[in-house]
């Protein structure tokens, strides 16, 4: 992959002088100033996930996500089988209503990522993803359900039809067109950032190796090929092999585009099977998103958990299990979005997940952040990075009053500063290399 530095973030690819625009550079997002940016976000919605592929949410939900979360950016899942629900006949009424939610994130300050989400495939399995049409009937009708759900994606009727959809070109062509026809009703929303090509990408009947190399590196190319033809600023964020999810490690071994964000999830595998999270292994989350961050480095990508949390905030070890994912991503500096939103409204305004999910971080950084780090037993917040003092942009980091009731105090050198309501702004770097500035009471 080719390497870009800053300057792409202020030129286009013909090397004609452009407006800024977002780009990937330097191992991280950057905003139209250059500066890397984290993304603290939250996933919109399981209710996505099936007909009528939208839940109860409406625009104050996506505030809520902005003003009392203190995120700034949605992973918003769509579905190709809601695109495309017949062979050849696309919903522009449903395109209507992705774009209504995409208008609503964006009135409320948040960044989208559009995500075509998959699970077992597509609906013909009990899944998601995939439109019925997309596989023979035949192996609907023999695959036997599995529990835990996710034990589904080895029963090899599934694994055929992933298989025949990477080894059809016409398959392919048709679930490009769906992304095609997402850019172009999205087109000219300020607010997108960029698109998830596939959730969780199963590798069917190949080994991994041969899946990703050969498949599914192919596919990416194919669909963001496509897609910067009518959206080109649009950054994409690529998923390796579910398995990645869990902690192995990735093949892949090259993007053949540019702008990319590296875009693996992280869970913990006991938890996920159904077991109560074992704080025990706190060290092991940390292992896993510390390799995510050498995959990413390697791929010279930007590194974006599309994925943590899930399980049920009313295991008495929710609250360390995600504690652990926040704080794993924070050591790398990396960007995470919460699974998934129906945790906050279900029940309505749950106080565990409020509390838990809101926490300073940084959220432009001029220059390359380091980490970040939350101690809820001080209520300090530290970030290190290394400036940048030719991006005249502030340093921003969000500071929610809920962290910090009573006011807080900054401890920067004698950097220059300004307080906003929920949010601290560096002026001028501290001092030192890197740079770091501390937040407490």
């Amino acid at each position: 992959m080719r390497r870009i530095g800053l300057l792409a973030v202020f030129t286009l690819a013909c090397g004609a002088p452009s407006e800024p625009h977002w780009a990937v550079a330097d191992g991280f997002l950057r905003d139209p100033d250059g500066r890397a940016a984290i993304l603290r976000g939250m996933n919109v919605a399981n209710s996505h996930k099936r007909k009528p592929y939208f839940g109860h949410h409406q625009a104050e939900d996506f505030r809520r996500i902005r003003e009392v979360l203190g995120m700034n950016s949605v992973r918003l899942l769509t579905e190709w089988a809601a695109i495309e629900p017949e062979k050849g006949v696309y919903d522009d009424a449903y395109l209507d209503e992705l774009a209504k939610r995409v208008a609503w994130a964006q009135e409320a300050g948040l960044l989208v990522i559009v995500d075509m989400h998959q699970d077992l495939y597509g609906e013909g399995f009990g899944g998601n993803g995939a439109p019925r049409w997309a596989c023979d009937e035949r192996y609907y009708q023999a695959f036997v359900p599995r529990e835990p759900w996710f034990l589904g994606a080895a029963d090899p009727n599934l694994l055929e039809c992933v298989e025949r959809f990477y080894t059809s070109e016409e398959l392919k062509a048709h679930f490009t067109e769906a992304w095609t026809r997402v850019a172009t009703r999205l087109r000219g929303f300020t607010g997108v950032l960029g698109f998830d090509v596939l959730n969780e990408p199963l590798w069917g009947k190949r080994s991994l190796f041969d899946f990703e190399n050969v498949h599914l590196v192919p596919l990416y190319e194919q669909v963001v090929t496509a897609v910067r033809k009518v959206e080109p600023s649009w950054i994409a964020f690529l998923e390796p092999g579910v398995n990645v999810n869990l902690g192995s490690g990735t093949e892949i071994t090259t993007f053949p585009v540019d702008n990319v964000a590296y875009a693996p999830h992280s869970y913990d595998a006991k938890a996920e099977a159904g077991e109560p999270f074992d704080p025990a292994r706190r060290e092991n989350v940390f292992l896993h998103v510390e390799n995510l961050a050498r995959e990413a480095r390697a791929l010279d990508a930007a590194l974006w958990i599309g994925e943590y949390g899930a399980a049920s905030p009313a295991e008495p070890t929710w609250v360390d299990y995600i504690d652990a994912e926040y704080d794993a991503a924070g050591k790398v500096a990396a960007s995470t979005m919460f699974w998934v939103y129906e945790l906050l409204d279900e029940p309505t305004d749950n106080p565990v997940v409020i509390q838990v999910l809101t926490r300073p971080y940084p959220e432009r950084v001029a220059g390359d952040p380091v980490s970040y780090a939350w101690d809820e037993t001080t209520s300090t917040f530290t970030l290190v990075y290394k400036p940048r003092r030719s991006i005249k942009a502030p340093t921003e980091i969000v500071v929610p009053e809920k962290n910090f009731p009573s006011g807080y105090h900054v401890e920067c050198g004698g950097c220059l500063f300004e307080k906003g309501p929920d949010r601290l702004r560096l002026l001028t770097p501290p001092p030192g290399e890197p740079a770091m500035v501390s937040i407490r009471p």
